[in-house]
Parts: C-alpha cells; structure tokens; sequence
C-alpha cells in the first residue's frame, strides 16, 4: 500500500515521501508509531500544492544561490537533544530536521534531498553539506548538544566516542559463544596416545595369523 511518511525513516524515505510498504509494515509499525499516513488521493494532492508552493522560497538562479550560500555560511544550527553518558543520542538529528531549521532560523527553503548527510546518532560539531543550487555547496555548521548541557571539547568528544565502541565490542564479546572448552577438548583429542589401540590392533592381527596357520597344518595332515 502507497503511504505518506510524517517523518524521515532509515532505509524508507524521507517527511513527505510517498512510498509504498507492505501493508503489515504499515498496520503494525508505520502507523502505531506515527510514521506515516495512508495516501489518499486528497492528502497526495495536498502534499503536492505545499511542495510547490516550498519550491517557490528556494533559489532560482545562480544569484539567488549565492546569495543564500553567504547566508548559511554565516549561520550555526544548533539542536539541544537527548544523549546517553557517550554522547550517543536517543534518536538522531534528519536531512529534514535540517532543513525545518534552517526555514525557522533564516527562512530559508531547502530541499532536504540536497542536503548531503547520514543521519546524525551522536553529539558533536558538524559540517553539513548542502546543495543550494547547481555548482553552489555550502557547508552549513550545525551543533548537536545534550539536553541542558554544553557540548565538550573535541578531545573529551573522542573519548566518549572510543568508550562506546569499548562498551560495545565488551557486550559483543560477552554475547559470543565461549570456544575454549571445544578447543580443549580438540587438544586432550589430539594429545591422547594411540598406543594402546595399535597394540590392540597388532594382537587381533597376530592371533588371526596363527590361527590361518593351525588350519592349514590341520588340513596337511
């Protein structure tokens, strides 16, 4: 089934962005959790009229475009956000959340699709690439800040960071399957003697022997 996505959604598409999704998805997950709408054919037309009436605040020419490039260059985003203690975030800063910024800061349209960024999952100072118009990028700088906190420096930033990577690569290794008693085990196999079995091998070779022997002698005589 066709929807309307309400907000950007890893892998799907972007705010605004018909796409089309298993119904299930859409019942169970999209839709629960306000993600998305069904696409009507009055909220599809709907969509469209504010798309285009958007596209008129954004740069027409090569002018205008430099023009809003000076702007931006000059300008700081800043998005006070929920983190944990590394300073990864409960979400993440969107291309849409950018562009929402920048209109309600500057007012200033951006197409959020020209905005060249994963989607930010920590805190941090950020360099965001945006197209404004053809041959004119701008690196918007944006700050992603805990909630009522500052932001660290750029070293305590990188600290944080290697102690989540730490954190995770501890509960990945606590999550895997221990190997040394199998490898133990392939080891004791490899070091027990095989003696005894040859031994065993060789007597049962032995008395087959003579017992061939016994038989021919018995049919000699």
């Amino acid at each position: 089934m066709d929807v309307i996505l309400l907000d950007d959604v890893d892998k799907l598409g972007l705010r605004g962005d018909v796409v089309s999704v298993a119904r299930g998805y859409a019942r169970n997950f999209l839709f629960p959790r306000k993600l998305a709408e069904e696409a009507t054919g009055g909220r599809v037309a709907e969509l469209r009229r504010r798309e285009s009436e958007r596209a008129r605040h954004e740069a027409a020419t090569s002018e205008q475009a430099e023009t809003i490039a000076k702007t931006l260059r000059e300008t700081v985003l800043r998005f006070e956000v929920k983190a944990g203690p590394t300073g990864a975030l409960f979400g993440s800063v969107t291309p849409t959340n950018i562009a929402d910024e920048i209109w309600r800061t500057r007012k200033i349209r951006v197409d959020r699709r020209k905005i060249d960024l994963d989607n930010i999952k920590r805190i941090g100072r950020y360099a965001v690439p945006v197209d404004v118009f053809q041959d004119v990028r701008v690196e918007v700088k944006t700050l992603v800040v805990p909630e009522g906190g500052e932001l660290p420096s750029d070293e305590e930033l990188e600290a944080m960071e290697q102690a989540e990577q730490s954190e995770l690569a501890a509960q990945q290794a606590a999550a895997a399957p221990e190997s040394g008693p199998a490898e133990d085990l392939e080891v004791e196999a490899e070091e027990i003697d095989a003696g005894p079995a040859e031994r065993v091998l060789e007597s049962a070779s032995d008395n087959f022997d003579k017992m061939v022997d016994a038989a021919a002698e018995n049919r000699e005589l």
